[in-house]
């Protein structure tokens, strides 16, 4: 079976892990700091925080801008569940916006739409979620611009985008959000096996998330109630959780950041290629935009034909030892947030999800197994 995705594991990954497990520090010794600062160098934000995964990034990313009971936070229906949950994690509500056709990204204009809407309902919302689908960031320009207009906090679901460009800069620079969270999943760009961060600009952000990540506790003097000069003395000031990386696992990530750029090159690579190959038959790649450079986590490709040729497709290619996949139901259609009584249609998001597939894309791709895939779609479309 050809899978969609898979890690790069190398031996200098080995190296750097083995270290670890033979050093005086598993956990909490000097290995995150270093990733989490080796992070902001390569995006150029000022501050990271690292984590066990992006679901929890997103969670303390929420806490953190005091989302909480009577507030709303809106994201994209075409996402991992985990970017909607956050607000649920939280005591919010959630709500969706639709998305472009074309890129299988938060539509700017139906984001506009929505906030007039909402702001005469007096029901606008305290988050939003743009989430950088299959590795192309969304117009955050624009949205940063709606969010000084209409006063919400953005967190950039970056899950797919580490290496990903916008406006020739970074994604995680946070230029246009507050906070951006990177997941680094075995089948995302770089991996630390599991694990996430959440980057910001803003001390007193990080400085919340830091502390929310582990257990709300502080050693720090300033912040305590009690003076003490004892060193073994703490403090837990705040409810919070146990969301912390280890060392082991930012051990593997320092090792995969120096391959990250050569990565996102090699995915590049086999995007071109199978935007060539395609051109004589009726598949649409997502759009994408001249002013953004995309990851390539995710080659999706619309077939155009509704959900029973999508259906035969995917059976097809399956039978065929290719692992195709798909990305993603829309959220309000799970069991869970349709027992919440979440009422809502959103037509691009149903149009996506009838006819989208996600095609085999990472590095080690063979070009024989590039060759079998193409071969495999066209003979599809020749019957």
């Amino acid at each position: 079976m050809i899978p969609y995705g898979r890690q790069d594991i190398n031996e200098d990954d080995i190296k750097a892990v083995v270290e670890i497990l033979r050093s005086d520090f598993l956990t909490q010794g000097p290995t995150v700091p270093r990733f989490e600062e080796k992070l902001c160098k390569y995006t150029g934000s000022d501050y990271a925080v690292a984590v066990n995964s992006c679901t929890s990034a997103l969670h303390i990313a929420c806490l953190a801008l005091d989302l909480g009971q009577d507030d709303i936070l809106w994201t994209s229906p075409i996402t991992f569940v985990a970017s909607a949950n956050c607000a649920l994690y939280c005591g919010a509500s959630i709500d969706f916006v639709d998305i472009d056709p074309d890129t299988a990204l938060m539509s700017v204009d139906k984001l506009r739409e929505k906030l007039e809407f909402a702001e005469k309902k007096g029901k606008l919302p305290k988050i939003i979620i743009p989430v950088h689908f299959a590795g192309q960031p969304c117009d955050m320009e624009e949205i940063y611009n709606l969010s000084k207009q209409y006063g919400f906090k953005i967190i950039e679901d970056a899950a797919h985008a580490i290496g990903a460009k916008y406006q020739n800069e970074l994604v995680g620079n946070c230029r246009y959000s507050d906070i951006t969270v990177f997941s680094f999943h075995p089948v995302k760009i770089i991996t630390t096996g599991e694990g996430g961060a959440a980057l910001t600009n803003n001390l007193k952000l990080s400085e919340r998330m830091e502390l929310l990540r582990s257990h709300g506790i502080t050693r720090d003097p300033s912040k305590m109630q009690k003076c003490s000069n004892n060193s073994w003395y703490y403090e837990q000031i705040e409810l919070g959780l146990n969301y912390r990386m280890t060392d082991i696992h930012a051990a593997l990530g320092n090792s995969q950041l120096d391959r990250l750029d050569k990565y996102v090159l090699q995915r590049s690579k086999i995007a071109s290629w199978y935007d060539e190959k395609f051109k004589d038959i009726d598949v649409n790649p997502l759009l994408q935009k001249l002013n953004r450079s995309s990851s390539h986590h995710l080659y999706v490709v619309i077939f155009n034909g509704g959900l029973q040729e999508r259906n035969k497709i995917y059976a097809n290619l399956r039978e065929c030892d290719i692992e195709v996949n798909l990305h993603y139901i829309p959220v309000y259609r799970h069991p869970y947030y349709k027992l919440k009584n979440f009422k809502g249609f959103f037509p691009a998001a149903e149009y996506y999800f009838n006819n989208a597939i996600t095609l085999p894309l990472f590095p080690g791709l063979k070009q024989s197994e590039l060759d079998y895939i193409n071969d495999k779609l066209h003979l599809f479309f020749e019957k």
